[in-house]
């Protein structure tokens, strides 16, 4: 609807090496602003600046050496585990694939599969579970050595296991590597160094996720909600 703009006023500054999360209710802007961060989209209005440089100025290919995205449903080859990781850089060596593994804390699921490294993952990565794909889908993105990594509900369909390797990992990268997390599970971002709230396509309320209980009425009810979803998940 080109009538309505799916961001309003949406004011966010991201320091280098801070992990910053976006959680809120499904169609509240969040994965917009991923997508403007790794300029997929460009805004009508407004502008993305990185060091005071607008997107658009910055060439295109070292921006997307630079900015990584991990989706919520990665693509993976029909290859081995080792073709996957390689996929953004064919010349990287076996040690430089083990390195990523390691740091997306996938090196022992795939000790484990007959072939290791050279283990097929099937059609779009039929033969191993979800947070194993998501989880080869981070070493893929952490083998670029991005400045800035962007995860897209990333963790919203796998088991709570693999979100808490996940989300280890993600915290390994603290103060090296800026994070930018989009969350509906905010187990996952619980942690994060600031969380913004959105709502409608603005950002409601801002703070780290202690702080959002203690000053925001409608964040204290989104966690009520999830908490009660649980429970229901749990009793069922």
């Amino acid at each position: 609807d080109d009538a309505t703009p799916v961001l309003r006023e949406v004011s966010l500054g991201i320091s280098r090496g801070r992990h910053v999360a976006l959680t809120g209710p499904s169609g509240s802007g969040k994965s917009t602003v991923c997508l403007l961060l790794c300029r997929l989209h460009d805004p009508r209005a407004g502008q993305v600046l990185v060091d005071g440089v607008p997107l658009p100025d910055l060439e295109l290919a070292s921006l997307r050496r630079a900015v990584t995205l991990v989706e919520q449903t990665p693509f993976l080859l029909n290859d081995t585990i080792a073709a996957n990781i390689r996929y953004g850089r064919p010349d990287a060596s076996d040690d430089e694939v083990r390195r990523a593994a390691r740091q997306a804390n996938a090196q022992e699921f795939i000790a484990a599969l007959p072939g290791g490294y050279e283990a097929n993952v099937g059609n779009l990565g039929s033969a191993i579970s979800g947070g194993q794909r998501q989880r080869i889908a981070l070493a893929r993105a952490l083998i670029l050595r991005p400045q800035v990594l962007l995860l897209d509900e990333a963790t919203s369909a796998v088991d709570a296991r693999s979100e808490a390797l996940i989300r280890e990992a993600v915290e390994a990268l603290r103060g090296e590597t800026t994070v930018v997390s989009v969350a509906h599970r905010l187990s996952t971002i619980k942690d994060a160094d600031e969380i913004h709230f959105m709502r409608g396509g603005a950002i409601v309320a801002s703070g780290t996720f202690a702080e959002l209980l203690a000053t925001s009425a409608e964040f204290r009810e989104y966690v009520k909600a999830q908490e009660l979803s649980a429970e229901l998940e749990v009793g069922a």
